[in-house]
């Protein structure tokens, strides 16, 4: 992308941004049960997809760098995996805020609580090795392999084992029986900070990458 490409896409994601924030505490209705305190999941379950769409992407680039070993491709997968760590901090930060709000304290170990702790360990140790392996082909190699197990765990971590077990977390928005049961207002508001999220996922992957690329690199991985 080039310098006016970005700019349009920061001008958009801000106009974006402004109008979701604006939403959400101007348009979005309190909920039964949870009154103003719904507010908070408009931040919380973006992050949230975010963490778990770039640790889909991590795995997906490290599965290409195995195939073609470009330095590019490495350092998407390696970005998105450092992306992916920061959004599931804010998802555990703002979850914890949340369960204080309605529980009264901000951790108890409940099974999705359990379950991202469980994530950030996980991904946590992904960056650990990547700092600690010498040599940029071994690294980018064993880090490629670690990335694509390491998104194994997450399908059981963040859909699967949390419905075994009773939870004070709300229900989801899609439901056991597969169908999404929320309001049409919350629902579009929604969608729209889910939106945002990714944008601002993919724009700070991509400037990262070119960033980290030396220039000479940047042109021939574009080739």
């Amino acid at each position: 992308m080039d310098i006016r490409g970005d700019t349009l896409l920061q001008l958009f994601i801000g106009i974006l941004t402004i109008a979701v924030l604006g939403a959400v505490f101007l348009v979005v209705p309190p909920a039964e049960g949870l009154g103003d305190y719904v507010r908070l999941a408009f931040f919380h379950i973006p992050v949230a997809w975010v963490s778990v769409l770039a640790f889909l992407m991590s795995a997906w680039w490290a599965a290409a760098y195995l195939r073609k070993g470009s330095q590019r491709v490495d350092a998407l997968s390696a970005g998105s995996a450092k992306i992916g760590l920061i959004f599931v901090l804010l998802a555990t930060v703002s979850g914890a805020i949340f369960s204080k709000m309605t529980w009264g304290a901000y951790w108890n170990w409940d099974p999705r609580q359990t379950t991202i702790f469980v994530l950030l360990l996980i991904y946590g140790a992904y960056l650990t090795l990547r700092s600690a392996i010498p040599g940029a082909e071994r690294r980018a190699r064993v880090t490629a392999v670690y990335a694509l197990f390491s998104f194994l765990t997450v399908p059981f971590l963040v859909f699967i084992i949390p419905r075994l077990y009773f939870s004070l977390h709300p229900s989801p928005v899609i439901n056991g029986s597969g169908s999404i049961d929320m309001d049409p207002v919350m629902l579009a508001v929604l969608l729209a900070a889910l939106l945002d999220a990714t944008l601002i996922y993919f724009w700070l992957l991509f400037r990262g990458v070119r960033r980290q690329l030396p220039p000479a690199k940047r042109q021939e991985e574009s080739a």
